[in-house]
């Protein structure tokens, strides 16, 4: 675990101790560098990046209260398992807000150096696909997102996304080798630029609604070959009930 989280720790970045802690540690649990249910030392992760371990109770508290990990008394602290429940409220947000910033792309319009943005990260979304470098595939995708919210003008949107989305891009990740292929993926982002490119909302909105909801198509298998990874004994079982 020590090499692979040092990997994470980015020497250059002038944020103070406490939030690059907190930083490092929620994109580890998002990128299952920590898996699901695995128990976290605060003592260990203080040695790991020789700091003290003030920080690390910080950052600990912080992704306790985001819902990523659950400090149990007398027990020690555990990354929290992914949530079915949590999955379907994170993709019902995500849909709510992408579906308004895509409308509002195609009908105020993108320039032409955005839309060539959009369609140069397919591209290179493309080319991933050889190489099976599904980190960078990954990184590619949110970057698709974050580009169209901010080229559409909605920088906010796209952070409070980033706020609700933990849980959705966990069940992301193990997707990306394990789901949807990744041309669908590709396919869907082409067909949201397009949309935009044809200043058509209604094409817009179907388009990424069928983005986001592929998540959920796969979800139900993606839990059946991770058994370890998910939380069923909450709400929320998508095997026992259909996507909206």
């Amino acid at each position: 675990m020590t090499a692979t989280l040092q990997t994470l720790w980015d020497a250059s970045d002038a944020n103070p101790v406490r939030q690059r802690l907190y930083d490092v540690l929620r994109h580890a649990i998002i990128r299952l560098v920590l898996a699901p249910g695995q128990a976290l030392s605060e003592k260990e992760i203080a040695n790991t990046f020789d700091v003290s371990r003030q920080p690390v109770r910080e950052a600990f508290i912080r992704l306790s209260e985001a819902g990523l990990v659950e400090v149990r008394p007398q027990r020690g602290t555990f990354v929290v398992k992914i949530s079915p429940q949590a999955v379907y409220s994170a993709r019902f947000v995500r849909e709510a807000i992408e579906v308004a910033v895509a409308k509002s792309a195609a009908a105020e319009g993108l320039s032409r150096r955005g839309l060539n943005e959009l369609f140069e990260l397919v591209e290179r979304q493309r080319r991933c696909i050889g190489d099976e470098d599904f980190d960078r595939f990954y990184g590619l995708d949110e970057a698709f997102h974050q580009v169209l919210s901010f080229q559409a003008g909605h920088e906010s949107a796209w952070r409070f996304t980033e706020a609700v989305k933990a849980h959705f891009d966990r069940v992301r990740y193990i997707s990306v080798p394990d789901g949807t292929p990744l041309e669908t993926l590709i396919d869907q982002h082409a067909s949201i630029v397009r949309a935009i490119e044809a200043r058509d909302p209604e094409a817009a909105e179907r388009a990424v609604q069928a983005h986001l909801r592929e998540l959920l198509i796969s979800l139900p298998e993606l839990m059946r070959r991770f058994p370890a990874m998910f939380d069923t004994t909450a709400n929320g079982n998508p095997a026992r009930r259909a996507a909206p």
